[in-house]
C-alpha cells in the first residue's frame, strides 16, 4: 500500500496521462494530470494476484457461474454499508456509464426527458442527449458552502415530459453524502411527478472520516417499484479499465424491463472484470480501502489549505470522492483567464466546471488521487499562477 510510489503512466494508453496534451494543451512531460477520475495508485494486491492467476492459467474463455461474484457484492454491501443484496437483483454492465445508458433506453423514448440535479457528472448529459432524449437541468442550491437539492425549484422546471431522474450519490463533483432525509425528499419528488429514480453510487466507498453513505435502497424501502441503484468496484479499487458495474433492481417489473434491454443488446460481462471485482470485495480489499482513505484525507487537507489561501478561491468541503470542486468566482476573473492560468501557467490538466451543467461555470474539478508530492507541487503551481492576487 505504497501510495507515495510514483508510477509513470505515460505511454500506457492511459486516458488520464496520454490524452492530457490533446485535450488540455498540457504536456505529460512537465504537467500534472488531475482530470479524469481514476487514481495513480496500484490496486490491492489481491486484485493483481487474481489477474496473475488468470494469466498463469492461460485460457481466457467465457465467464460462467457467477455465484461467488454476486456473493462478494452482497458481502461488501453488508459489511460496508449495512444492507443485504439479493443476487437475483444484480445485473452486470460495462461500467456505470453503460448502466445509465441502458436505463435511459429502457424507461424513456426518444424526445422524452431525464432530470439531472446540476452540476453533476458530465457523462450523464452526454449519453442522454446522444440517445435522442432531452435533459432537464435542475440546479443544486448552494447553502453554507455545500449543495442541497431544491425540489420546489426543480418542480418549476419540469415540462411534464420527464420519465427518469439520475442522481450521483455521493455527489460528483461536489462530494456530498446525501442524508436519509434528503433521499426521502427526493423519493417524494419522484412519486409526485411519476419519475423512476436511478441512483449512481459509484463513489459510495470513498468516504472521509466521520461520513456515512446511505444507499438509496435503505432510504427508500417504500418506493422500490421506481428505484434502480448502481454500484461498481472500479472507482473504489482503481480498476476502471475493467469496465465492470452492477445495476441492482429490487422490483420484478423493472427488472424484467431492464433484462429485456440487456438481452436485446447482447451484453455479457468480461471474465477479467468479474474476477477482479470478486477479489476486491474481500477483507484484503477492505483493508486497502481503509488505508487509501487515510491517505486521500491527507491529500485533501493539503490541497484545500493551499488553494483556500489564494484570495477569491474556495475548495468545497469534501465528504466523499477524491475530486476537489474549486470555485474561482471570487477572483473576479473570466473563466477563460482562470483556465489559461491553470493550464498554461501551472501546467495542470483539470476538468472544466461548465461541462458539469448549470451551476458549474466558475468551478474547476481537481483529481486528488495521486502521490502526495504531486499534490504539494500542484498547490505551489496554483499559488504561483495566481500570485498577483496575494
Amino acid at each position: 500500500m505504497n501510495f507515495d510510489e510514483i508510477i509513470d503512466r505515460r505511454g500506457t494508453h492511459s486516458a488520464k496521462w496520454d490524452m492530457m496534451e490533446s485535450l488540455y494543451g498540457v504536456s505529460p512531460d512537465e504537467g500534472i494530470s488531475m482530470w479524469v477520475a481514476d487514481m495513480d495508485f496500484r490496486p490491492p494486491a489481491c486484485v493483481t494476484a487474481e489477474l496473475q492467476a488468470m494469466v498463469d492459467h492461460g485460457v481466457f474463455g467465457y465467464f460462467g457461474d457467477d455465484a461467488a461474484y454476486k456473493a462478494s457484492i452482497d458481502w461488501w454491501m453488508r459489511t460496508r454499508h449495512g444492507w443485504t443484496v439479493d443476487p437475483d437483483w444484480i445485473f452486470t454492465t460495462h461500467g456505470l456509464v453503460n448502466g445509465t445508458a441502458l436505463c435511459v433506453h429502457t424507461w424513456t423514448q426518444p424526445g422524452e426527458g431525464v432530470v439531472l440535479f446540476t452540476p453533476v457528472y458530465h457523462a450523464f448529459a452526454r449519453i442522454i442527449k446522444a440517445a435522442g432524449r432531452t435533459v432537464t437541468e435542475c440546479p443544486l442550491a448552494l447553502v453554507d458552502g455545500r449543495y442541497e437539492m431544491d425540489f420546489e425549484d426543480a418542480a418549476s422546471r419540469l415540462t411534464g415530459n420527464e420519465k427518469l431522474v439520475v442522481i450521483s450519490s455521493p455527489h460528483n463533483p461536489g462530494g456530498r453524502c446525501w442524508t436519509e432525509a434528503e433521499l426521502r425528499a427526493l423519493g417524494e419528488f419522484c412519486k409526485a411527478h411519476d419519475l423512476i429514480l436511478v441512483s449512481d453510487e459509484i463513489h459510495c466507498d470513498l468516504l472521509f472520516p466521520g461520513q456515512t453513505h446511505v444507499p438509496a435502497i435503505k432510504a427508500l424501502p417504500d418506493m422500490l417499484d421506481r428505484l434502480v441503484m448502481m454500484t461498481a468496484p472500479t472507482k473504489t479499487f482503481n480498476i476502471a479499465g475493467a469496465h465492470n458495474g452492477n445495476v441492482i433492481i429490487p422490483d420484478a417489473t423493472l427488472r424484467a424491463a431492464f433484462g429485456a434491454t440487456v438481452l436485446g443488446l447482447g451484453i455479457s460481462p468480461s471474465s477479467f472484470g468479474l474476477n477482479m471485482e470478486t477479489a476486491a470485495y474481500s477483507p484484503e480489499g477492505a483493508e486497502w480501502v481503509d488505508a487509501l482513505m487515510v491517505y486521500l484525507d491527507g491529500n485533501r487537507r493539503i490541497f484545500d489549505a493551499g488553494v483556500n489561501a489564494i484570495p477569491g478561491v474556495r475548495s468545497m468541503d469534501l465528504e466523499s470522492t477524491y475530486l476537489a470542486w474549486v470555485d474561482f468566482s471570487g477572483t473576479g476573473m473570466e473563466t477563460d483567464e482562470v483556465i489559461r492560468r491553470i493550464q498554461q501557467d501551472a501546467k495542470l490538466a483539470v476538468n472544466h466546471g461548465a461541462t458539469f451543467g448549470l451551476g458549474g461555470d466558475s468551478y474547476m474539478r481537481f483529481n486528488l488521487a495521486t502521490p502526495r508530492v504531486r499534490i504539494e507541487e500542484a498547490v505551489k503551481r496554483l499559488q504561483k499562477a495566481f500570485a498577483d492576487l496575494q
